[in-house]
This record gives C-alpha cells, structure tokens and sequence, in this order.
C-alpha cells in the first residue's frame, strides 16, 4: 500500500470504530506514518478523538449511522476498536475491514469464539451458555462451583461475576444484564479453572506470515486487567504450547479469502496450570496487557498493528528491557474532570500514560503507570507503587 498525504485527495484513510485508549495509541502510530485518521465512539473527547484528524459522535450499535460514516468518509481501512459495535452492516464492507469479517464477528461474541476454538481443538475450560435466570440455574448445575459467568458481549470485566454457590446465581444474572454491553444479553458459564497464571501472546498476521512478542503476564481483578509484565517466566513446553493455540486460531480467523485485510495484532488470552494451557479468549486488536510494551519492546504493539494492517514488513518483536504495567483505576460519583499529579511518580523513574477520558461514573481505568528494570518482578513493583500513589493523590 502506497501511503498518500492526510487531508488531501491521495490521502490513506484509516476509520476507527471505537476510540479508547488502545485506539489512540493506534492512531499516534498511524499518524507517525501519514495517515488520515477519523474516530467514531458514542461519546465526545474519547481518547482516540483527542489526537485524530477528525471525529463522530454516535452509538456504535446503530447500524445505519456506521454505513453512513462509511459511505461519507470511504476509508481505506476500517479498524474496530471495541466490542459494542454493530457487525452484521460491516459484512457490506468485507474488503476494507481489520483485520477480518470473520475474526471480527466471532470475537465480538464469546459464543461464536469459543464454539471457533472447540472445532479446532484447543484446550478450553467447561462451559455452557444460558439466555434467561432458569437456564443460568440449570447451566451452573451442569458447570458445577465455582464458575464464572459473563454476558457473550463486554469487555473489561463488565457484568462479569464469579458463581460460589446457589445463593450468588440471581445476583450473577442481574449483574450480567445491567453491565453488560448490550441489553437482554445470553451469557457464558465457565469452569473455574484454577490455574498456576495467565499469559497473554500478542500474535502478529502480517504479510510475510506470523509473528509473536514475548509472552506477558497478567492479573486481573473483578474480570478486568491491572497489571501486566513483560517477558513472562515460562518454560519452553508452555510457549510452544502457547504459540501453537495462538497460531491456530489466528490462521482460521484470517484465512477466509475477500474477508477482510488480514493483518493485525491479536491479543491471545490462555490460562497455564503446570505445562498444561487453556485457551480462554482473542481479540482481534491490541491488549490492554500489551500496555507494558510502550517501554519493554523495539516497537509498542501499537506501531506493529498500525504496520501489520497497511502492509509493511514487520520487525522488532523482541523485548528491549524487561517491564511492566499498573492501570489507574480510579472512582467517582460525579462527572467533575481530574487532575493529576505525576511529578513524584516520574521523578521515580516511572512513565505515565494519561488516557484523557473527559468523566468518570463508578470505576474506570485512567491511565497507567509503567517502569521497566533488568527484573520484570521489580519492574512491576515499581509500577504498582508508582500508580498506587497516584490513586491516592485523587482522594
């Protein structure tokens, strides 16, 4: 792909649907190589919005305002950048879609992955699937406690909850129904499994193949990620493992012909108990765990998807320096705008990155706190104290 001029008639024009921190990560990369950059989210002054050529404010689940962006603006490349989005109108846009129709569709809904990784026989935990309180019940008694339960659409923990025992299933499914990413949503029951750790393998579908950066580890809490490290400490058995679920699932996503680009990023979730890994999920897009590599890689895996999806040779995987991630999670009742303090925390040494989300209602990741050191572990110390202390110079 040759690269135009922005803003001019030969402009590359690469729309966004979504504009969260990771799509504005994706957006400065795209920018550094001379894209026209348009955002689309249902709020204004999202991160992405903030940095991109031009934006729209609409609900991504209304169809019709998505084909009429597309058909206004006619971008070269169109990259989902959320879960909530309305796919089926993208299926009229196939040839100009990152990385796949495929890919996109499947991973917007954990039943349509999950049934995807069955068929190709990896390694997953028990499940079933319920659409209604009575189903759920009846699924829990199939999966057995404790097991998880998620709507099939959200992201970030949303409606997520662990199941214990009987007396935790309605407030399970009230949960799931209000947080959610869309309304009357069917939800997935998993085993729990109780695993050693989580990794996350970045895998990268470019032109000349694929590719993978060090695997990262990662914890979440209440479902969702807060911190990430990177190399993770796992043996040679478990990262071929890894690679090999990885590459399996990417291959079938993207091997569908006049589907899609192709290329991108794909953060590949797998759970680890001895030398045995599960998968458990994809997104066909850069990881939030993947925040570690804006300070631990040659290149972020920001700059390698903005390269994968205009189909440029890819390079410099490897880590430079071990490091690590806090996410700023942060609380408030009211939508009054922040204002931080970072002096200390970088006078330590510590990077910040300030993801510019205008309000806050409940809980909501602000930023993160990075640091890398020759010991990915004291790296993630440092970072955890680094956005600990900026938490509390809030309150």
């Amino acid at each position: 792909m040759k690269i135009g001029t922005p803003l001019a008639s030969n402009a590359t024009k690469v729309l966004m649907l979504g504009g969260g921190e990771l799509g504005k990560e994706v957006i400065i990369e795209l920018q550094r190589l001379g894209v026209e950059t348009i955002v689309c989210d249902r709020y204004e002054g999202a991160p992405a919005m903030q940095v991109a050529h031009r934006s729209y404010v609409f609900d991504m689940l209304d169809g019709e305002k998505i084909r009429h962006c597309l058909d206004t603006e006619e971008p070269d490349l169109i990259v989902p950048e959320i879960e909530a989005i309305n796919t089926s109108v993208l299926a009229d846009y196939k040839q100009n879609l990152v990385p796949s129709y495929k890919a996109i569709s499947l991973t917007m809904n954990r039943e349509g992955i999950r049934e995807q990784a069955v068929d190709l026989n990896l390694r997953v935990s028990s499940y079933q699937f319920a659409h209604s309180l009575s189903e759920l019940e009846s699924a829990v008694a199939a999966v057995g406690y404790p097991c998880v339960v998620k709507p099939i659409m959200s992201s970030s923990g949303k409606g997520q909850s662990v199941i214990r025992g009987n007396q935790d299933i309605q407030t399970a499914w009230s949960h799931s129904q209000e947080d959610g990413r869309v309304t009357d949503c069917k939800v997935i029951i998993e085993e729990f499994i109780e695993f050693d750790y989580e990794l996350t393998l970045l895998t990268i579908r470019h032109r000349d193949g694929i590719s993978f950066c060090s695997p990262i580890r990662h914890l979440q809490i209440d479902g969702d990620y807060r911190y990430s490290w990177q190399p993770a400490d796992c043996n040679a058995t478990v990262l071929a493992e890894c690679q090999r679920m990885a590459e399996a699932i990417v291959t079938e996503l993207t091997s569908v012909p006049d589907d899609g680009i192709g290329y991108g990023v794909f953060g590949v979730e797998l759970f680890v108990r001895g030398d045995t890994v599960y998968f458990s999920e994809i997104s066909p897009r850069p990881h939030d765990t993947g925040l570690v590599t804006l300070v631990s890689q040659e290149q972020s895996e920001f700059a390698l998807h903005a390269k994968a999806i205009l189909g440029l040779p890819i390079t410099g995987t490897q880590v430079l320096i071990p490091g690590a991630s806090a996410a700023l999670v942060l609380s408030s009742e009211n939508e009054n705008p922040f204002a931080y303090d970072i002096a200390e925390i970088v006078q330590a040494g510590c990077e910040v990155r300030l993801f510019g989300k205008p309000t806050i209602i409940g809980k909501r990741r602000m930023g993160v706190v990075l640091a890398t050191n020759d010991d990915p572990i004291r790296a993630l110390i440092d970072a955890t104290v680094g956005a600990e202390k900026l938490r509390q110079f809030q309150e």
